[in-house]
């Protein structure tokens, strides 16, 4: 390097020489000694993280950098400044040609010019805090604040201010119409022009081209920009180095390639020397400011050792690769979540792992994340009601806003995605109800029991996201209850009337006694049982429900080609005792006479049965094309549902329609199916409503009186089965409840665990006295409702996932889903063309979803993976993988024991099953180590608790920062892992 390169890029060979002890300290550089933490760094690095972890709590906010690097290169015009790169969270490059953006991508930098920068800082011009309105006013107070052994000649000075003001050529991003038109413009000149002419100074007012860039969108509101400005210059003889922070964010005209107030600008500008060398010392500059905590130093730094003890912070973090080992051109990829900030923060961050099993503290700790069990909502007041009455004040605040915040788009595809969830659960479970209690409760019971039950739920409820729906547990005990009553000679109704009453009753001494304080005691083990119990359920009865379409349309496995003159069906009414058997019907014979048919031409199959007729032939029981059809619609509609929700991460389209087709996507795949049904015209089986309002069974009314049809002592020996319905609402009610109250989902507005109970409590009075269903928090129905309500950040930077905000928390979705219910009465010509396959299909779609939204499906596949190609899940850093595998062999036993009792006449003790789920729970610490179970599940309350008690108070702070740092973790395996949410089915977070 030729000796006039000057101090800044000379260092890189100081740096790899040995300096003595007694060596200047203020040479360009130190040799790195067993001092890792230079004690000038620890103040300033105390001080950015506190700023930053009070910028995370909300009480403080740093604007966000938009940072450009604008080069100095040789044209054929003369010298020109040209943007060569940009940055917000990741680096994109200009591609050769200056025609296109590369992709995002985390920057390599070499390590000499991160030594280099470091110079440059130490050496260079430091204006903080610079007072100025102009980028020329900021130029001359640059050059006029140079050290007196480095300031310019004049001439010098004039010809440097006058190439600084000259205006940068940007690669603004250009939409697609824009593109077109500049072709359309040029179609002669081949090759549309990459550059226009340079301009002879800097714009004071924006330029049309900054106005229409697009990129703008992707720019987070606040943002102010960071100028790096690097070139050669052949009149200077040694480098001008200037790093200058503005006190107030100034707008610097078109120097920018959007418009936004500017606060940082460093400039290096020197003689000739090595390849790339000015360039890469720019993206060093640029990649440093893009580091949160290096922001917050230079936005407080007061001298110029605050920032090299900033950048010294930087560099004890650095990851070196080794030469030769890996491609220096291929682009990293930003990673799907960044570690939390938190770490970094702290004053002795090599202190804060934790070192084998023995720190129970910090895994009690750890596991308590995510989990409500600390949650204000579950804390004991000891007072009658007085956790009804907390739920209470804190929803009453929130009231009106429940109603105002619903007013956004993505509500009403929530309201069409849950209202067809929800009617075709009424019509399933009223048929089977139906078919359970001989018509007693049918699916008119259904449409109104769930319109009147949802619609008093939603308005009054502490959790209105909750979806109340009959459940596959409650139908197995109407079952099992009519049983019971036909063959007591009991009446069903005023049996039924007497537990509801009971039930309501221990319900709200449930709820006066504070009895939802208990749920602490549902941890994840507890948690994932019942609801993959529940989303195998939504599985199985889709598919059974499309298997038994064989049997209503039968295929005709028989059928022959050439035997196609021989296949016939007709309307015999002579011989009435007889009905054909469709295929066993034997053929024909040629030589047989040949007889008139019985009846008159033309009949049809129910005129031809209404006349005592019976159908004769061949293909009488031959559907053709239904069945294969409807698994067609079946398949596609799950198909396209998946697809459609994972349209949010795709390359292709826009954000903004990426959005959009993603939070339609059940609506869309629901209407794509219909209209291809609509096409082909078959007669597929069709959804469809009752159109009256009469009880299914006439001999019924619709108010069941307590006294009369059952002897006196019915209703005191009801409190026997009412203790059974209790702990079964109580189970299904609040496990639902912990499930949709998680921290990961971050609802702002509280839960009501106690008023939700009294909610369902005082609703089973009024289900039992009308004989309608009795209702309950629906699993997997109300984790779609909120799915469909998921807010993310409107803006991202590129290569930034959009941020997870919460949940659109709000009531007005759920009530109007179950108005439209009760109204759906008189719309059915309207949702008679809606094809059975296609619903069924979306419930497979819902109970996928939510089967992958649990822990337990991902260790069930470890279990039939090899060990080389598991994915790196953060409990099997922790845990032996052979405890990993045996806590998931115990859950799958408990959850096959669940189905088989659900499934056979011993579910009468179902109930009591599943609340036995919390003492297998607690058995297990007799199996695994309270450290294997922090991670694999959440520690009881006790033992948490235990643990606590005895948490060293100099490890308190640290085992926070740990909680902090998982709970980020878990939250983007979570929401990021699972597009959908916590009910993702395995596709790649959204790009911007």
């Amino acid at each position: 390097m030729p000796g006039a390169a000057g101090v800044a890029l000379q260092v890189a060979d100081a740096c790899s020489q040995p300096r003595p002890e007694g060596s200047n300290p203020e040479a360009p550089y130190q040799a790195f000694s067993c001092r890792t933490f230079p004690s000038s760094m620890a103040p300033v690095a105390e001080q950015a993280g506190a700023i930053l972890q009070q910028e995370e709590q909300g009480d403080a906010t740093c604007p966000l950098l938009f940072i450009q690097l604008n080069e100095l290169l040789s044209t054929p015009s003369g010298l020109e400044w040209r943007e060569t790169a940009r940055w917000i969270k990741f680096e994109e490059k200009v591609e050769d040609g200056g025609e296109r953006w590369s992709a995002p991508h985390v920057p390599a930098l070499p390590l000499h010019s991160l030594f280099q920068l470091r110079t440059c800082l130490q050496k260079g011009t430091m204006l903080l805090d610079l007072d100025a309105h102009s980028f020329k006013e900021i130029i001359d107070k640059a050059l006029s604040g140079q050290p007196e052994e480095a300031e310019l000649q004049p001439e010098l000075r004039e010809r440097l201010e006058a190439l600084l003001l000259r205006q940068p050529q940007h690669q603004p991003t250009k939409s697609l119409l824009w593109l077109l038109a500049e072709l359309g413009l040029s179609p002669c000149r081949g090759k549309a022009k990459s550059w226009s002419e340079p301009r002879a100074q800097l714009s004071e007012t924006p330029l049309k081209e900054q106005l229409r860039n697009r990129f703008k969108k992707k720019v987070p509101p606040g943002a102010e920009a960071a100028h790096v400005a690097v070139g050669e210059v052949e009149f200077l003889e040694k480098s001008f180095t200037a790093f200058i922070r503005l006190r107030q964010g100034v707008a610097l005209g078109s120097l920018a390639e959007v418009t936004l107030p500017s606060r940082f600008l460093f400039i290096l500008l020197g003689p000739r020397a090595k390849v790339k060398a000015y360039h890469e010392v720019g993206r060093a500059m640029a990649t440093l400011l893009t580091d949160e905590l290096f922001q917050r130093v230079a936005w407080q730094a007061e001298h110029r050792e605050d920032l090299i003890a900033g950048m010294e912070a930087f560099l004890d973090e650095l990851t070196v690769l080794p030469p030769r080992k890996w491609d220096p051109s291929a682009r990293i990829p930003p990673p799907r979540c960044l570690p939390s900030p938190h770490r970094r923060t702290a004053v002795h961050p090599l202190n804060r792992q934790s070192h084998g099993n023995g720190d129970m503290a910090a895994a009690g700790h750890r596991a308590g994340l995510g989990h409500p069990c600390s949650r204000e909502e579950l804390e004991r007041t000891g007072r009658l009601f007085g956790g009804l009455l907390q739920d209470i004040r804190r929803k009453v605040p929130w009231y009106v806003s429940d109603f105002s915040d619903a007013l956004h788009p993505q509500c009403l595809s929530a309201v069409l995605y849950i209202y067809l969830a929800t009617v075709t659960n009424a019509i399933t479970f009223g048929g089977m109800l139906g078919d359970a209690t001989a018509n007693m409760q049918g699916v008119v019971e259904s449409f109104l029991g769930t319109a009147f039950a949802g619609s008093i739920f939603c308005l009054f409820s502490g959790q209105p996201l909750t979806i109340l729906s009959s459940t596959g547990p409650v139908l197995v005990f109407e079952r099992l209850l009519f049983s019971f009553s036909q063959d007591h000679s009991l009446d069903y109704l005023e049996f039924r009337l007497w537990i509801g009453i009971w039930v309501a009753f221990f319900g709200v001494v449930l709820v006066a006694t504070e009895a939802s304080h208990l749920v602490r005691y549902f941890t994840r083990f507890t948690e994932e049982g019942f609801c993959a119990l529940i989303s195998l359920i939504f599985i199985y009865d889709s598919l059974k429900k499309m298997l038994s379409l064989a049997d209503a349309f039968p295929i005709n496995w028989q059928y022959r080609l050439d035997n196609i003159t021989s296949y016939s069906c007709i309307c015999n009414l002579s011989s009435p005792g007889h009905s054909s058997a469709g295929n066993d019907t034997p053929l024909p014979s040629p030589l047989a006479p040949q007889q008139p048919p019985a009846a008159p031409a033309g009949l049809s199959r129910t005129q031809c049965l209404g006349q005592g007729g019976h159908l004769l032939g061949t293909s009488c029981q031959y559907v053709p094309d239904v069945t294969l059809v409807s698994f067609l619609l079946f398949g596609g509609t799950f198909l396209s549902c998946t697809m459609l929700k994972c349209f949010r991460s795709s390359r292709y389209f826009p954000v903004g329609v990426r959005k959009l087709v993603s939070d339609f996507a059940i609506i869309l795949a629901i209407l794509a199916s219909c209209a291809i049904d609509a096409a082909l015209g078959l007669e597929t089986p069709k959804l469809l409503v009752p159109s009256e309002l009469k009880p299914t069974n006439p001999a019924r009314g619709w108010i069941v009186f307590p006294f009369g049809a059952n002897p006196w002592w019915v209703c005191l020996v009801s409190a026997v089965p009412a203790v059974l319905v209790t702990i079964l609402i109580f189970m299904d009610q609040q496990i639902t409840a912990i499930i949709l109250n998680r921290r990961e989902y971050k609802l702002q507005k509280g839960a009501g665990f106690h008023l939700d109970l009294l909610c369902v409590s005082l609703l089973m009075v009024v289900t039992s006295a009308t004989g309608l269903p009795w209702y309950v928090s629906a699993t997997v129905i109300s984790l779609a409702h909120m799915e469909s309500l998921r807010k993310e950040s409107a803006t991202s930077a590129p290569g930034e996932h959009p941020e997870f905000l919460g949940i659109r928390e709000q009531r007005l979705t759920g009530l109007a889903v179950f108005v439209l219910t009760g109204v759906s009465i008189f719309m059915a010509p309207i949702l008679k063309h809606i094809p059975m396959p296609v619903l069924y299909g979306v419930f497979l779609h819902m109970g996928v979803v939510a089967l992958n939204s649990i822990q337990l499906t991902d260790r069930v596949q470890l279990l039939l993976m090899p060990a080389k190609h598991q994915p790196d899940l953060p409990y099997l850093r922790h845990v032996p993988l052979r405890r990993v595998h045996l806590f998931t062999v115990i859950q799958l036993l408990c959850l096959a024991l669940l189905w088989v009792l659900k499934s056979t006449m011993a579910a009468i003790i179902f109930p009591v099953m599943l609340l036995a789920l919390v003492g297998i729970r607690k058995g297990l610490e007799r199996v695994f180590s309270l450290h294997d179970l922090s991670w694999l599940d959440s520690l009881l309350p006790e033992t948490a608790g235990k643990e606590a008690e005895g948490k060293q108070p100099g490890k308190r702070k640290e085992e926070e920062s740990n909680g902090e740092e998982v709970g980020d973790l878990l939250g983007a395996m979570l929401f990021h892992s699972h597009p959908q949410g916590c009910f993702g089915v395995g596709a790649k977070p959204g790009l911007s």
